[in-house]
């Protein structure tokens, strides 16, 4: 609870200097009035399109959880998904938001092996589906993309180049171990020779642990294909909806003339930008590249009402569900 309370307070300060940031200088009346203009249907759908990125990856938990035989149910397992997504906004890289996931699923009853394989392999698909993603962006879509990031261009080879990275060292530490080992050896050396750590068995047993975690999900993902294929495409959808939700603001606000896929991949590369940096929740850095990339898109007063509307709706009223449903949890197990 004493690091729960550190997360929040860290994450209070960076959201006041976010807002700080966005509202300096603006008309909060103008702003206001723009909001309100609104259509109350798109708004609803926007809000169901946030709903459904964080509520899909639930299903896709549960779905892999009956397709290996663990008795569970799709709102327990969507409860899995809010938390988690909480957890993951309030800490530096969403680290947090998997190990309480795991608790929460092994104290509902779920087997340890059978939570850690099904977490490990929608981690897996989530950053393969962003890194296709973005290498699709980049392909075929390469001129609009240069000309929208403008500035943050780089940024977002950085952030597809991490997210590549990290689906690489995940393939190797599944496929190939005996490489991992011995380049986890290697360091250890180095460690020890440097006395920058001690010998310790624990961190060798911690090492072995997770690499056997990973080789459960090789064997998961060979005799689960069919499983697999539909979490893969169910990926898709559930990435791609909060994309199409800045969409549905934009024609919400009554604007029109750029094409929906144009508004639809600007927001794909935002979230592949950012998604790997040490910041939780990607606060600021989302809304500052936010506020150039749309800036052709978002007219006027508008851009900081989409701001507002936008990261509103699917990451802060999303995580203000996911506090409720933690809330909800920690009374029920205390």
């Amino acid at each position: 609870m004493h690091r729960l309370l550190v997360n929040a307070g860290i994450f209070a300060i960076i959201m006041a200097l976010t807002f700080w940031s966005v509202f300096r200088g603006q008309d909060f009346a103008e702003i206001a009035g723009a909001v309100g203009q609104m259509s109350g249907a798109y708004l609803v759908t926007a809000i169901f399109l946030a709903a459904f990125f964080v509520a899909g990856e639930g299903c896709m938990i549960w779905y892999l959880l009956k397709g290996i035989g663990e008795r569970t149910t799709l709102p327990r397992c969507v409860s899995y998904s809010f938390i988690g997504f909480f957890f993951s906004g309030i800490t530096p890289s969403a680290t947090g938001g998997q190990p309480m996931q795991l608790y929460y699923m092994k104290r509902d009853g779920n087997s340890l092996s059978a939570a850690s394989v099904v977490l490990m392999t929608v981690a897996v698909i989530y950053k393969l589906v962003l890194v296709l993603t973005g290498l699709g962006i980049l392909l075929f879509w390469g001129v609009p993309l240069r000309q929208y990031l403008s500035a943050y261009y780089g940024l977002y080879f950085l952030g597809l180049f991490l997210n590549i990275v990290l689906v690489a060292l995940l393939c190797m530490v599944m496929f190939s171990q005996g490489t991992i080992r011995k380049c986890y050896y290697y360091i250890d050396n180095i460690m020890l020779h440097l006395h920058l750590w001690r010998e310790s068995a624990a961190r060798q047993e911690k090492v072995d642990g997770f690499l056997a975690g990973y080789q459960q999900t090789v064997v998961f993902l060979k005799s689960h294909k069919r499983l697999i294929a539909m979490t893969i495409a169910g990926t898709f959808l559930q990435r791609f909806s909060v994309f199409v939700m800045t969409y549905v603001v934009y024609r919400g606000l009554g604007l029109s003339g750029v094409a929906a896929l144009d508004v639809v991949l600007v927001q794909a590369a935002v979230y592949i930008a950012v998604d790997m940096l040490p910041v939780p929740g990607a606060q600021g850095i989302t809304e500052a590249m936010y506020r150039c990339v749309f800036r052709d898109i978002f007219v006027g007063k508008y851009l900081i009402v989409s701001v507002c509307i936008t990261r509103g709706v699917s990451f802060y009223l999303m995580l203000l569900v996911g506090l409720v449903v933690f809330l909800l949890q920690y009374a029920r197990s205390s």
